[in-house]
């Protein structure tokens, strides 16, 4: 992680392209709480890496925060989960937006712009379900299980019409054509969250641990979840895995749940972050969530990521830490969440996880 040192450097040129979000909307359509819970009169300049899933709920965040707080510029630059967390490191970045939460391990590490001794938090801000999109003609409904999912993204089922893929699709025509699985090319919190489903299901296929890069090559690598949109637009025969909010008009595909095969939506992402346990692993101020890879129940998307916003527990520059705090307080309120859901089609946090995000930030200084 500490290879990042670069991204710093090169923050600033590229942030220019995220940083004009508008101050168009009314304060009180679009902030929310935000101006309550912010400090009076903040200025300064925010920058945030990471995480490509979150690109559309960071517009919308800037958006919103901006409009009730003018004297605040806050950058988003989306290259991606694994650089976010390394440019937080190194001190390139105040904040890391990362679909996978860093190891609790690692949280204790040498933050740069964190007080020497403290430790970095992950705080839950975003909710949605993985789509796997894919382009077949003629074929506008697709259901796939674990296993077979297994078996495409690592190269043991090659043809549209194996009959793995035949028996979830009774009545519908299949090509026998060949199948090119899309994959992140880059470190991704996605990838983290597709591989940690396919590996907890569908082990005996899976075999590989959940992690940030893809385990296999097989097919084609695209960096970015816009990488991903763009392969599978213009290459027939293939499919990939993106956040929702990216699919656009692409087909989706759903997934097998139990006995019922289920798409990707809001509600059923929302509702198995819900439910799902935090990770043990991670104490305190550090909330993390375990999704339930394994439900049988059908009201719940077992591919659902839960991304988050990586902060200092204390920062070395009190200005800087409003800052982040004010941020993440709107971020995770009610009307943050909402804009997000509204731009981005994500899973407005609910309940107790919304409770536990909103009580890590309290806690920023």
């Amino acid at each position: 992680m500490r290879a990042g040192l670069a991204i710093g450097t090169a923050l600033t040129a590229m942030l220019a392209l995220s940083s004009c979000a508008s101050n168009e909307a009314s304060a009180s359509s679009s902030s929310g709480s935000a101006s309550g819970s912010a400090p009076a009169n903040l200025s300064g300049t925010l920058n945030g890496v990471g995480s490509s899933a979150q690109t559309n709920a960071q517009t919308a965040w800037q958006k919103g925060f901006q409009t009730a707080n003018s004297g605040v510029t806050v950058n988003y630059d989306p290259q991606g989960s694994g650089a976010g967390r390394t440019a937080f490191e190194s001190g390139g970045a105040d904040f890391a937006g990362s679909d996978s939460a860093l190891p609790a391990a690692e949280l204790s590490g040498g933050f740069k712009e964190c007080k020497a001794g403290t430790k970095g938090i992950d705080i839950p801000v975003y909710v949605s379900p993985v789509a796997l999109v894919y382009n077949l003609s003629g074929v506008k409904s697709l259901n796939l299980d674990a296993t077979t999912l297994a078996k495409v993204f690592s190269g043991k089922i090659t043809k549209w019409n194996d009959p793995a893929i035949t028996a979830l699709n009774k009545g519908t025509s299949l090509p026998s054509s060949t199948i090119t699985p899309v994959y992140r090319s880059d470190k991704s919190g996605t990838t983290n969250n597709f591989t940690d489903y396919l590996h907890q299901v569908a082990g005996s296929v899976w075999t590989q641990a959940a992690a940030d890069a893809f385990p296999y090559k097989t097919g084609e690598g695209a960096a970015k979840g816009s990488g991903v949109v763009s392969a599978v637009t213009n290459g027939k025969g293939t499919i990939g895995y993106v956040d929702n909010s990216s699919a656009g008009t692409l087909s989706v595909v759903k997934i097998k749940v139990g006995s019922s095969f289920v798409a990707p939506a809001a509600d059923v992402a929302s509702k198995i972050a819900e439910t799902s346990p935090l990770d043990s692993a991670h104490t305190g101020n550090d909330v993390v969530v375990k999704v339930n890879r394994t439900t049988t129940d059908p009201t719940e998307y077992p591919i659902t990521l839960v991304s988050y916003l990586i902060a200092c527990q204390s920062y070395q520059d009190s200005s800087k830490a409003a800052l982040v705090k004010a941020y993440a307080q709107y971020v995770t309120s009610a009307a943050g969440q909402q804009a997000a859901a509204s731009t981005a089609k994500s899973a407005p946090m609910t309940g107790t996880l919304a409770s536990k995000a909103q009580a890590a930030v309290a806690t920023i200084k």
